[in-house]
């Protein structure tokens, strides 16, 4: 990353750019994007051969496949948008943006310098827009990436201030553990909900069936009712740079996925203090094993599973159960 800032851009011509302060006026017949590391420090987690991918399917299901009338309409003049903030939260999802209008071609974006995802915008609201960005290219353009953009910017961003506000409710207790997802996502947006909590500052989980092997009580069941045979049987094949969780039903099965191997074990929907109880006697014996507890947790109830013994505390809900943040993209006319 030159000079801390990163590009995502399609036919630029870098020496044609022109810094201005924090943001840079760039050429509009070029479809390029440019925002500083310090804005969305997390962005180079995204390959854009990846997203790229991703917001060109996005696109396709919203683009008609015949005639776009209503590009035919307006026409291929240049022309502004502005995007605004209109309700409170966090800001998450600014390459998910970008990206919709560099596949649409021949845009431009500038980020307004207040534009800082992992921000908090707790004043934003209808009465209150907080303008972040504008968008320059052919009108038509503009309205077929309008909603793709705004829709995964306002998911992104939903996830995220969820999952911060947990996080606040973590750092307010001192408690010193994770707060995280779980692959509870949204099919087809599993990489815009985990980069949300990501932005939130809660820990993702494992993003996909291979990322971390999960032996939940199906697994168990299915091959024969054996927590040690599948624990064993999954290390076989995992080798050693994979680790292996076992969802557990008490403190004995969780002893049972310990002693066979296992690097995490999941304290599934135990009562808090039973579960605090527990965890304090399994971490005397294994203190090595990361101690996971799920299962009907949330933001209210957060707080009664703290402890000491408890290293991650997982919630469907934040991919979930979010509300969206409400965004809009307006023509300036």
């Amino acid at each position: 990353l030159c000079n801390h800032l990163l590009y995502i851009t399609t036919m630029a011509d870098d020496s044609n750019t022109a810094q201005s302060g924090k943001r840079r006026k760039l050429d509009e017949s070029t479809t390029t994007t440019t925002i500083t590391e310090e804005q969305s420090p997390l962005s180079s987690l995204l390959p854009p051969p990846q997203i790229r991918t991703i917001i060109t399917q996005y696109l396709q299901d919203d683009i008609p496949s015949h005639f776009d009338v209503g590009g035919h309409v307006v026409g291929n003049t240049i022309q502004k948008a502005e995007l605004w903030m209109k309700s409170p939260g966090v800001l998450a999802g600014i390459p998910f943006f970008n990206a919709t209008f560099d596949v649409c071609g021949s845009c431009q974006i500038t980020w307004e310098d207040i534009a800082m995802e992992g921000q908090s915008y707790p004043n934003a609201s209808g009465d209150n827009k907080i303008k972040l960005a504008t968008v320059t290219g052919p009108v038509s353009h503009l309205l077929r990436g309008e909603r793709t953009a705004l829709n995964t910017l306002s998911r992104c961003s939903g996830v995220a201030t969820l999952s911060n506000e947990c996080v606040q409710i973590a750092k307010s207790n001192q408690w010193k553990g994770l707060v995280a997802g779980t692959r509870k996502t949204t099919p087809g947006f599993r990489l815009v909900e985990k980069y949300g909590l990501l932005v939130g500052g809660a820990a993702t989980h494992r993003l996909d069936l291979s990322q971390m092997v999960m032996l939940k009580d199906n697994h168990v069941w299915a091959c024969g009712g054996s927590i040690e045979r599948a624990v064993k049987k999954a290390r076989v094949v995992s080798g050693f740079s994979q680790k292996i969780e076992v969802e557990c039903q008490s403190l004995a099965e969780a002893m049972i996925a310990a002693e066979a191997g296992a690097d995490v074990v999941m304290l599934d929907n135990f009562e808090p203090e039973q579960l605090k109880k527990d965890a304090k006697v399994f971490k005397e014996k294994f203190p090595h094993v990361t101690v996971e507890a799920s299962g009907g947790i949330t933001m209210e109830t957060m707080p009664d599973y703290f402890s000491e013994d408890v290293d991650v505390i997982s919630q469907g809900k934040l991919t979930q159960g979010y509300d969206c943040v409400d965004f809009s993209l307006k023509i300036v006319h």
